[in-house]
């Protein structure tokens, strides 16, 4: 069993999709077509920068889909591969899970760019700059990342200080979790990450601090946005983010889409919940993110990354 996964923020590179326009029409068409739906010169901008624009949230977040789902349409347009006879299942990480609905069928391509659009936006628009952070703790697993979290919040609480929102994000793999929240318990937590445990924290370089309480704004905002769209059913099941199970009823899948933005990505649960159900090849399309996080979370599975005209090219020999 195989399963199509996409990857989220943090896998955006200027440059990116730039060598497949150049070699395919098929993802020219794609980029054409998210420019077009957001009416803005997007691709332009994946592909001469400035970095500092495209790492904006509401620029990465359509970016990323669009790469992913440009390298989906040549293999499926060019490599004559349909999506729901080679995959049982996708999953997507973070704003990855509106790719794999894209590519399964459940959005149309402009509506999916123009939610991620407004998604990005409402994220931003929720927390003030510089008020939110997240952090990645290494060689911490989720138990001790919580752990770590809660430290922060009660040291703050010890020295007479509010009650701040510091929790877990992403449970990435057994060794990456990232936290976010509110900046001063994020910084307290990577001040005491070492000594409860963990290899080593790192601030990440983000403009708000995603998937958390603080969010909630958003969620609102996505909730209204969702309810205005076409939501149909996959061609096959989505694992989702907030739940780690296989949905594929529109409704369940507008409630998990709205749940993600404030709950925490459970990646490292979905992988295993794919693995138990009988998969054991991981096709990460679009980036170089995801495939490593498999093998540490499922060794025995095979993962691979396919960004390059070559990586689909071998990917067709394989499927």
């Amino acid at each position: 069993m195989r399963a199509f996964i996409f990857p989220g923020q943090g896998s955006q590179s200027v440059g990116m999709g730039k060598a497949l326009a150049e070699a395919s029409p098929v993802a020219r068409e794609v980029f054409g077509e998210v420019d077009e739906a957001l009416g803005q010169h997007l691709f332009r901008l994946m592909g001469e920068g400035p970095a500092d624009d495209l790492l904006l949230t509401e620029n990465a977040q359509p970016a990323i889909m669009a790469n992913a789902i440009a390298t989906l349409r040549v293999l499926e347009r060019e490599g004559g591969v349909r999506l729901a006879e080679k995959a049982d299942y996708v999953a997507g990480h973070s704003l990855g899970e509106y790719t794999a609905l894209c590519a399964a069928g459940t959005f149309d391509l402009a509506t999916t760019a123009r939610l991620l659009k407004l998604r990005g936006q409402a994220m931003q628009a929720a927390v003030p700059v510089g008020e939110g952070a997240m952090a990645a703790l290494l060689g911490a697993d989720l138990d001790k990342a919580q752990v770590i979290a809660g430290a922060a919040v009660d040291a703050i609480l010890a020295e007479g200080g509010e009650e701040l929102v510091c929790t877990v994000a992403n449970d990435n793999d057994p060794s990456q979790v990232v936290i976010s929240g509110h900046r001063l318990a994020v910084e307290r937590a990577v001040a005491l990450a070492k000594e409860l445990g963990a290899k080593r924290a790192v601030l990440l370089p983000v403009s708000a601090p995603f998937h958390c309480p603080l969010m909630a704004d958003a969620a609102t905002a996505m909730d209204a946005a969702l309810a205005e769209a076409t939501i149909a059913a996959p061609l096959v099941p989505l694992y989702c983010n907030i739940d780690a199970v296989a949905i594929a009823d529109p409704g369940a899948i507008r409630a998990a889409l709205v749940a993600q933005v404030t709950g925490m990505v459970r990646w490292r649960e979905s992988v295993l919940a794919m693995a138990a159900a009988g998969v054991t090849e991981f096709v990460e399309l679009g980036g170089k993110v995801l495939a490593p996080m498999v093998k540490r979370i499922a060794p025995d599975a095979t993962a691979t990354s396919v960004v390059t005209m070559d990586d689909i090219e071998a990917l067709l020999k394989t499927l």
